[in-house]
């Protein structure tokens, strides 16, 4: 059989081109951001790219991502009209012209036309200044004449110059000529002042190049199909904070209380990038590093070695502690670190609420309306959701101090999602009477906010006994004791709860005795788990004045002195 060799050579080359790898193709892409998730600290950003993707296998490119990008959360996923693989995620730190080329160019050729144009202009100007200021020379030249010595008569007896009409003309010609050259060098000054200005924004387009994070995504289409695609990535230099108003309407004789509880949410960020028209959603989760409980160290304790004794005929050597003895404090060192690691009909206005979606690790807050946050780190604030509430109302006095009393809400926390820590403004009946801060609250939790001075509750406070002594006939002893009155009248219209906290010495000697006297018992000791804090409690009806009597005594042994401390 015989083999034509030109046959042969086409099939061979054909085979090598099938064989080869082709370059995958790179398609640069322009994607925008559509969504953020803020968190206490840090953001997610969604960007989006519309694509249209050939056939075979590319390389996409993005490089419009900030350069705070942790390139750890980079993830890229989408939608797409056929079938579309994601290989490889690269990233990288790279420099991109502030703006883009082709304007900037543009821009810069038509600022130096018109640099060009005003050289140009100013220079037939200088002319015009140059020509000015010759003639004025020539001119004084022709006025100096006649202070020249005279020249010599002539043989045919010339008379001498007569200058009287001429220095007349000369003058006018010197005037305009001087008011030539001035208006010539006004239109210079301004020329120069335009060209400077002009050349200051030539300067302003001159190349700057800002740091992005530029992603790779290295894709195999099966066939020319059209995608969506969506990067997601996070970004620390964002946050957003609780804040709060609790308006508080202390009703009247019929009317009873109320409290709305209005959330809002301060947002922040210098990503490097503006969040324009975007859906904003804001999260409870925060992220960070430390997932998992610490670990405790083992505590130890054991007896210190012995010190080694001097010797008489040099200096003791510095005793070092054993391993065993330094363990006590180390592991305490180490407790204290785990510890430290461990906000007509007219209809009022209405402010937009967000939706919740909560579970039980975390609350996401959508807000309704596209929003924008720039990177400056100017605060962008706006309403989450309002709660109203029924408060109990209290009225708390501490007179040893101040003898003022405080009114204060409590009220349990609806059941829906965690207050976080935040500043809270008091409004009481519609007037602003200060601010607070909200501590971390769970749902149902209760929880009281003071609204400040109630002028409608009046307190007296006033010391009836102040005595030492000593008592016992053979083991003397000394003896301290004091007595308090305090009347609280209620003047409110309805009835009112009141407290009144007070306090008495807490012994931290065996020997040293103290007894609680008084004609009214409180009603708790020990409030909120603090030693020696008394308090009495009651409901005043309007107009009702109540009288607390109480004291303490304290005893100790004789020769011996106390001192009060807190």
């Amino acid at each position: 059989m015989r083999i034509d060799v030109r046959v042969l050579a086409h099939a061979i080359v054909l085979a090598a081109l099938t064989a080869a790898p082709l370059a995958a193709a790179e398609i640069p892409g322009t994607s925008a951001i559509t969504t953020v998730t803020v968190f206490p600290r840090g953001a997610e950003i969604t960007r989006t790219a519309q694509l249209k993707i050939a056939q075979g296998e590319h390389i996409l490119i993005f490089k419009d991502l900030p350069a705070q990008a942790l390139g750890a959360s980079i993830r890229v996923e989408g939608r797409s009209t056929g079938r579309l693989e994601i290989g490889s995620v690269d990233t990288r730190k790279v420099q991109v012209p502030r703006l883009d080329p082709a304007t900037s160019q543009s821009e810069r050729r038509k600022l130096e036309l018109a640099v060009e144009k005003l050289d140009d202009e100013r220079a037939v100007v200088t002319a015009e200044v140059t020509a000015a200021e010759t003639q004025k020379k020539f001119i004084e030249a022709l006025i100096a004449l006649p202070n020249r010595p005279p020249a010599a008569a002539s043989s045919q007896g010339e008379k001498r110059e007569e200058w009287g009409d001429m220095v007349t003309l000369i003058g006018t010609r010197l005037a305009e000529t001087e008011k030539a050259r001035l208006a010539a060098a006004i239109k210079v000054r301004d020329f120069d002042r335009r060209i400077d200005d002009l050349e200051k924004a030539l300067s302003s387009l001159a190349p700057v190049e800002d740091e992005r994070t530029e992603v790779r995504v290295n894709v195999a289409a099966a066939a020319g199909l059209e995608a969506t695609v969506l990067i997601r990535y996070q970004v620390p230099s964002a946050t957003w904070h609780s804040l709060y108003d609790a308006r508080l309407m202390t009703g009247a004789r019929n009317v009873a209380p109320g409290l709305t509880l209005i959330r809002r949410a301060a947002i922040q960020q210098r990503s490097g990038e503006d969040w324009r028209d975007v859906s904003l959603s804001l999260s409870t989760t925060r992220p960070s590093s430390g997932a998992a409980a610490p670990s405790l160290s083992s505590l130890t304790v054991d007896y210190m070695s012995e010190m080694p004794a001097p010797r008489p005929y040099a200096s003791p050597a510095p005793v070092a502690r054993s391993r065993d003895a330094a363990a006590p404090q180390v592991a305490r060192e180490d407790a204290g670190a785990t510890a430290e690691k461990a906000e007509s009909r007219e209809m009022a206005i209405e402010e937009q609420q967000a939706t919740v979606e909560a579970t039980p690790f975390q609350a996401v807050f959508s807000i309704p309306s596209k929003m924008t946050v720039l990177t400056t780190g100017e605060v962008k604030r706006t309403q989450i959701d309002d709660a109203k509430v029924e408060p109990a109302i209290v009225v708390r006095a501490v007179p040893r101090l101040q003898t003022q009393a405080y009114l204060y809400a409590k009220v349990t926390m609806p059941k829906a999602t965690a207050y976080l820590p935040g500043q809270i403004s008091l409004f009481r009946d519609g007037t602003y009477v200060g601010i607070g801060q909200l501590p971390l609250l769970s749902p149902g939790q209760e929880h009281e906010i003071g609204f400040g001075a109630d002028d409608s509750v009046r307190v007296r406070y006033a010391t009836i006994e102040d005595k030492r002594g000593e008592t016992g006939l053979i083991s003397s002893s000394q003896t301290d004791t004091r007595s308090f009155r305090t009347v609280v009248k209620n003047l409110h219209e309805r009835a009112i709860a009141i407290s009144v906290l007070d306090h008495m010495p807490v012994s931290k000697q065996q020997d040293i005795k103290v007894e609680l006297t008084g004609k009214t018992p409180p009603t708790r000791r020990d409030v909120d788990d603090k030693r020696g804090i008394l308090a009495w409690e009651a409901t005043l009806q309007p107009d009702e004045e109540r009288q607390i009597e109480f004291g303490y005594r304290i005893s100790w042994p004789a020769g011996k002195r106390v001192i009060y401390g807190r």
